[in-house]
């Protein structure tokens, strides 16, 4: 999978966060990737703590990010008909994003190194209700099924990992948000989506579909609001 450098900006759109968000709550980016969501929003008064997996070895983190700019042109030249440039307006602009949110992930990352803690889905090395609002983007349902390596073997990202994966994010948080709900490269839909929700519901915690302000794939254009106990159901989306 790639590490991606993804902007301040580019959340606040596929997740719906709003001032309040930023500035008031305890958030949680996990995988974080090489985003620069938690140097922005740190640098601006707010609480973010980054968490992936990359974190564990530095060095190849930074090798990683390097050669991850390339590699998601590369995929996105293979699907062009499955994107859209509407929302930012040229690759060029799209480019000049990503370069400013890898520069400032790399200065955060040396500057406070504790903001960006090693950990992997399902099992976030993290207190109970440790915050206020859990993100999850372009992991979950973006990589539905395939196979990844770990320390501890090969993990499929199947039903059962999704599944308890955002019960581990209702864990730490009594929020969740998760963007996008559509596979990578190809935008196809995920077939065990409606069918995890009706589980999380029967388990009583709240689902509902939002539509966001972003689209890049193309259809990929609704984020998953997860809600520990509070009985929310699907509502239309419009």
């Amino acid at each position: 999978m790639l590490v991606t450098s993804r902007h301040v900006t580019e959340y606040r759109a596929f997740l719906c966060l709003t001032d309040a968000d930023l500035t008031a709550r305890r958030l949680l980016d996990c995988s974080a990737g090489a985003s620069g969501f938690a140097a922005a929003v740190n640098a601006a008064g707010g609480s973010v703590t980054a968490v992936d997996p990359a974190y564990g070895d530095l060095a190849a983190l930074r090798a990683a990010v390097a050669a991850s700019s390339s590699g998601a042109d590369a995929l996105i030249d293979a699907h062009s008909d499955a994107f859209t440039w509407d929302w930012y307006g040229s690759p060029a602009a799209r480019q000049a994003l990503r370069d400013e949110a890898r520069a400032a992930f790399l200065a955060d990352l040396a500057a406070s190194p504790g903001t960006y803690v090693p950990g992997a889905l399902p099992d976030l090395p993290l207190p109970d209700d440790a915050f206020d609002l859990a993100i999850t983007s372009h992991l979950l349902f973006t990589w539905a099924d395939v196979v990844v390596d770990t320390p501890g073997g090969s993990v499929p990202l199947d039903e059962a990992w999704h599944h308890a994966a955002l019960l581990e994010l209702l864990r730490v948080a009594p929020e969740v948000r998760v963007f996008p709900l559509v596979r990578q490269g190809d935008g196809a839909a995920v077939p065990f989506l409606p069918r995890l929700l009706d589980d999380l519901r029967a388990e009583g915690h709240g689902a509902e579909l939002r539509r966001v302000a972003y689209e890049f794939q193309r259809g990929a254009d609704r984020m998953l609001v997860l809600r520990r106990h509070a009985g929310i159901n699907d509502t239309p989306v419009t």
